[in-house]
């Protein structure tokens, strides 16, 4: 999902880069086109590849290295967005006609798209909510990573999805017909000449330009990268993830999910059919199966006697519950992009995320009350705040066994290696144990 994103987050770039150049040479908009057929054409490909080629360079760093890209982007983003947002109102007469146009549906019609407008949200950040340890793991107590999510998650959709609510409804004032794009609006803006549209358009273009790359890279590249180094760590590390995830977003395509609207909401709904899933198997695992324990050592052991090695390395039960949330809403999935189904699975796969969730938790719970796992326990023991620091004591194989280094652990009183509780600090790998 990650890789996908990438290139639709590059494909919003691009648009980004096609109205920053048209603004400066308007003649970029008349570029021959010699790409029939292929769903996009040449001046807005030209303008996509722009975009990713630029972003290359942005992988290669760790993202602490680019952080002052991140601030700059903190404070010129928003400010951009703010002017937009007034701009728009300002063009519509103010924001009384754009909030007192009538709605077109009534009743249940009306009920079930907020539904889906809802799931279509939650859609938009399913993929923070799944590859969040990707970033939370570097917290150094468990609150840090707590209050800056529920603050920043929150409200930062809120506020853009307000930002951009009105400034597309806007356009239905302005020019009569509603424009679901805030970029396909600044074009309008752009078609119209003059200096200063150019100017503005320019400006807010480069401003939203620099928001997908910092997406790009603190949501996807690193997350992308992130995953595939845990599947395989001998042959990739996550700037070469990130570089792989580049490559799947240019070959993916992006610019046919988002062609129009429905093919963009159809695309969030289907892939939120599948991170639901992998979510609530995720949350009912540490909160109501391992109620927030976790034996830390183990956690880094390959040995087929591990806690976390289950069968043949394989947690069956997992994936059963994934599968399961995921058939739920299969029907209706099919529905959502064009074939005859039944009314209740559309009604079902209108509640896509919650449905996938809830029966993908469920399922696990009761496979884990049938077939328990180890290292659980009974009450909540999740590692609280008083720790501060974290050490772990592992084996040199060119120096002791693993006998010699747990006697070693519970002698210095690093780890309580029965409990797999972590009681004080540093990452240590000790070389000086003789058997």
């Amino acid at each position: 999902m990650a890789c996908i994103w990438y290139g639709v987050q590059s494909w919003i770039g691009g648009t980004c880069v096609y109205l920053m150049i048209r603004s400066i040479w308007n003649s970029w908009n008349d570029i021959p086109n010699t790409m029939e057929g292929s769903g996009t054409n040449t001046r807005d490909f030209v303008s996509f590849f722009l975009f990713w080629f630029c972003s290359l360079p942005a992988i290669w760093f760790p993202v602490h290295k680019i952080r002052h890209l991140f601030t700059v982007k903190a404070y010129f983003v928003p400010f951009a967005g703010l002017a937009f947002f007034i701009w728009a109102i300002v063009r519509a007469h103010g924001i009384g006609p754009i909030v007192k146009q009538g709605g077109t549906l009534t009743g249940s019609a009306h009920a079930w798209e907020v539904i889906k407008g809802i799931m279509s949200s939650i859609a938009n950040f399913a993929t923070l909510v799944v590859n969040d340890p990707d970033f939370a793991r570097f917290a150094r107590k468990p609150r840090d990573a707590f209050w800056s999510q529920l603050l920043t998650i929150p409200i930062g959709f809120a506020v853009t999805s307000f930002i951009g609510i009105i400034v597309s409804s806007s356009s239905s004032v302005i020019y009569g017909q509603p424009i679901w794009s805030p970029l396909d609006l600044l074009t309008k803006f752009l078609d119209e000449g003059g200096s200063g549209q150019r100017f503005g358009v320019f400006v807010i273009a480069t401003a939203f330009a620099l928001a997908q790359l910092g997406t790009n890279i603190a949501a996807n590249s690193v997350s992308a990268g992130t995953d595939m180094t845990a599947l395989f760590p001998k042959y990739i590390n996550i700037r070469r993830g990130g570089y792989v995830a580049a490559i799947i977003g240019l070959c993916m395509c992006p610019w046919n999910l988002l062609s129009t609207t429905n093919n963009f909401t159809t695309y969030l709904s289907a892939y939120s059919v599948f991170l639901s899933s992998i979510a609530g198997v995720i949350i009912c695992d540490y909160y109501w199966v391992r109620k927030g324990y976790l034996q830390t050592r183990d956690l880094y052991s390959a040995k087929k006697t591990g806690p976390y090695f289950y069968t043949l390395g394989i947690h069956w039960r997992g994936y059963t519950a994934y599968i399961a949330g995921i058939l739920i809403n299969v029907v209706g999935f099919a529905g959502a992009v064009g074939n005859n189904v039944p009314a209740g699975a559309t009604y079902i796969y209108n509640l896509n995320f919650f449905c996938g969730f809830i029966v993908a938790a469920t399922v696990y719970y009761v496979l884990c009350r049938f077939f328990p796992i180890p290292a659980t326990s009974d009450t909540w023991l999740e590692v609280g705040d008083d720790i501060r620091n974290l050490s772990v004591v592992y084996e040199d194989s060119n120096s002791c066994d693993d006998a010699t280094v747990q006697q070693y652990a519970k002698a210095t009183d690093a780890v309580d290696l029965e409990r797999g509780d972590i009681k004080e600090a540093g990452f240590v790998k000790d070389t000086s144990l003789e058997c």
